[in-house]
């Protein structure tokens, strides 16, 4: 049992896991049963006879973002590597892996739990995209925030979140303002990172002057809840503070 992975944005897929531990003959690959959940038909989906390389299959899914997925190895948290192996419209025989570089810890981080993910771009193969360089950002679960351009950078660069308690704070990429962004514990200020890595982050406040009403026992019922924020942008550019 893990923390749900989204797959895509446009149409939405749940990670139900793979099923199967057959071998393919000499080449040593598993081939299993790719499950999925899809919210919008509430039935399940799925794509039979995935080859699965040896490479992943004691890899553990820790994040999803454009229909790829984050994959660590289960004793070597440092190594992550980026596939479409649970792309549903990938191909069944010739899955797709990138080498990330090898995580490292700031002081007061971790890179053991990893908290969510994001990409700027739909693509981190730098070969396949039309775009520019596809930049990958690690959320942890504490304070330290990871980003590196697959296929470019050797090393990660790490930044301290500039508050605490942000594990219930999703980082998002938003196409429109080409920035990464992580709102503040409470949904009262958001913080944000352009792709180059070195600037300093900017926070903007926000401001919301038509909270519902409702009576002192249902927000004190709301306060005592888990609750996690999400900043998402839609399709059309609108920008929505989630809160979970």
């Amino acid at each position: 049992i893990h923390k749900s992975v989204r797959l895509f944005s446009t149409s939405p897929f749940l990670t139900l896991g793979i099923f199967g531990d057959d071998k393919s003959g000499a080449s040593s690959k598993c081939i299993g049963d790719v499950l999925f959940f899809d919210p919008s038909k509430e039935q399940l989906a799925g794509v039979p006879d995935k080859i699965i390389p040896e490479d992943l299959v004691d890899l553990k899914l820790v994040g999803a973002s454009h229909g790829w997925q984050f994959l660590s190895d289960r004793c070597n948290h440092s190594c992550v590597r980026i596939t479409d192996l649970f792309n549903p419209w990938a191909s069944k025989s010739n899955t797709k892996i990138i080498t990330l570089p090898p995580l490292t810890t700031l002081r007061y981080g971790q890179t053991k739990v990893v908290w969510n993910v994001a990409m700027s771009s739909p693509s981190p193969d730098h070969q396949d995209s039309e775009e520019e360089d596809c930049v990958v950002a690690i959320k942890f679960l504490g304070r330290q925030l990871s980003m590196c351009r697959p296929g470019h950078d050797l090393v990660w660069t790490n930044k301290l979140v500039p508050f605490d308690c942000s594990e219930n704070s999703n980082i998002m990429f938003s196409k429109r303002d080409q920035r990464f962004y992580l709102p503040a514990p409470g949904g009262n200020y958001l913080c944000s990172w352009d792709l180059h890595f070195n600037n300093d982050p900017k926070f903007y406040e926000l401001v919301f002057p038509n909270l519902p009403e409702l009576p002192q026992f249902a927000w004190e019922h709301l306060n005592s809840c888990f609750r996690e924020d999400h900043w998402v942008e839609s399709p059309s550019g609108q920008s929505f503070l989630v809160k979970w």
